[in-house]
């Protein structure tokens, strides 16, 4: 069951919002409908999974709870965390490993396929997380109901945000006022259609763009410069709205039941380097990277040497983290490499005194970082490094510059090309193909966010920061009129329009 399905739009969502507003001033009743709501949203996905999920959020809580005694032993911890990566190793990992050492022995080693159960990867985060916030005495007391409850919330299931415990529990047990009550309801719904739009109009539609170019890679297929371009940008603006369509409509969801999640996307593209792309793109697992990998190894605070070790080391566990796959571990690489040239770069400027600036001023950077999250992007797509060798190649004119009418992309648009043939005639649908990437660019680099748009309502958490950026003059800002209500009716109801082909979320498989 997905945010953008039927039966979540029609059946599940409304059932489970009605019987929330009833409830509301029985806090006990009210959490209780919301477990039962969220264990309800995961047994959908795979009712066996529940076999997992249960004892698993079990134990965490009962190895938590010895934490935050006073006879907390450190190797209680220990054991905590290497059972949990444990678990996620065998769900995620175990075909990959079993695959690749029958490759390098020449073995035959025979595993069932095993099934990785829904958001299992966000999950076993959550449970480290908590783990040594416990061992801190930074975790907020709490029965194992509410620890059910904040596991398995189920606007965070699908694909995060990553929260902490201590960030969602409390408000679990907070009482709204009416006005506080109809202010999340419409911020929710707004936001919530906001990434509806991003999700079913734009990522749904360049989602066929990206899937046959990168097709055609992997067969072995002649690229022109201009198809492999439009592959790669399609996939780059696809993942984008994608993952932000999904964060907007995850935090939008809490929002109406009064919680508010942490922002986990705010304009990546639009950084001047990579080390602030990572600040906008999946804010909540960069900031797990850094609390729980990167400070515990040393962060900063050591040699140069050790640092970028630090960094590079960091990233490449984020890599194998989205995926058991030789090109997520690349993509990781990819980035470790690219933040320690970042770091390296940034400390030569500071030690001659030179602002970076001056020779990547700000959209320069810009452009640089773009480039190089576009290359990693398309490791992080390809099947094997070898295809994402062969469309790199393209990229670079390794082939034709173009071929008119190239038939990849007759299957990839087949609506697009009936409409553009019968309004504007016979052209190349490259050509409309690009128009349409250079407006989606426009809408990346140019328009504020939603969260900019919602600021003045606090849509969410801050997870870097200490305010969310206002959209700035000029820009509208949203506020409860008819202007707004209008507009939000009409993107939900094109949305609705265009869900004869739900797809799956990207992240949902990380």
């Amino acid at each position: 069951m997905f945010f953008h399905s039927a039966i979540f739009l029609f059946s599940f969502l409304p059932v489970v919002l009605a019987g929330f507003l009833l409830m509301e001033g029985r806090l006990f009743l009210r959490q209780a409908w919301l477990l039962g709501a969220s264990l309800v949203f995961y047994a959908v996905a795979n009712p066996v999974a529940l076999v997992l999920f249960l004892p698993l959020v079990g134990v965490n809580f009962g190895i938590g709870s010895r934490l935050m005694g006073p006879k907390g032993a450190r190797w209680l911890l220990v054991v905590g965390v290497v059972g949990n990566l444990l678990v996620l190793g065998y769900f995620k990992y175990a075909n990959f490993f079993v695959a690749n050492l029958n490759a390098v022995l020449g073995a035959h080693f025979f595993l069932e396929s095993v099934l990785l159960p829904l958001g299992l990867s966000f999950l076993i985060f959550m449970q480290i997380a908590w783990l040594v916030a416990c061992s801190r005495r930074e975790a907020v007391p709490c029965r194992l109901f509410e620890f059910l409850l904040y596991s398995s919330f189920f606007p965070q299931v699908v694909a995060g945000p990553i929260v902490y415990q201590r960030e969602s529990l409390p408000q679990f047990r907070r009482v709204r006022t009416r006005e506080e009550r109809d202010v999340d309801l419409c911020v929710g719904a707004t936001l919530f259609t906001m990434g509806l739009g991003k999700k079913v109009l734009i990522a749904d539609t360049l989602a066929p763009w990206a899937t046959q170019v990168f097709w055609a890679a992997g067969a072995g297929r002649p690229l022109s410069l201009t198809a492999a371009w439009i592959g790669a940008l399609a996939y780059a603006f696809q993942l984008y709205f994608d993952f932000s369509g999904y964060s907007d409509m995850a935090i939008g969801t809490a929002r109406v039941f009064g919680v508010k999640l942490p922002l986990n996307f705010d304009s990546p593209y639009k950084a001047v380097s990579i080390s602030e792309f990572w600040r906008r793109w999946h804010m909540t697992l960069s900031r797990f990277l850094r609390d729980f990998v990167y400070i515990p190894l040393g962060g900063s605070r050591c040699s140069p040497a050790r640092r970028s070790f630090n960094l590079f080391f960091t990233m490449v566990v984020g890599g194998f983290w989205h995926g058991a796959g030789w090109t997520f571990l690349f993509w990781g690489a990819l980035h470790g490499g690219y933040l320690v040239v970042n770091h390296w770069w940034s400390s030569l400027c500071e030690r001659r005194n030179v602002p970076g600036s001056w020779i990547f001023p700000g959209w320069g950077g810009g452009i640089v970082t773009f480039l190089a999250v576009l290359v990693a992007w398309v490791f992080f797509r390809a099947a094997n490094p070898g295809d994402a060798m062969r469309l790199l190649g393209s990229m670079v004119g390794g082939g034709e510059w173009h071929r008119a009418a190239d038939p990849i992309f007759r299957k990839s648009s087949p609506e697009l090309l009936a409409a553009v043939h019968q309004w504007v005639g016979s052209v190349d649908i490259q050509l409309v193909q690009g128009i349409a990437l250079g407006l989606v660019a426009v809408f990346v680099w140019w328009l504020p966010n939603s969260q900019q748009v919602l600021a003045a309502y606090e849509p969410g958490l801050v997870t870097y920061g200490k305010s969310i950026r206002p959209a700035g003059r000029g820009w509208p800002t949203w506020k409860p009129s008819f202007i707004w209500l209008a507009a939000t009716v009409v993107v939900f109801a094109w949305c609705l329009l265009n869900l004869s082909g739900v797809s799956s979320f990207l992240y949902r498989d990380f």
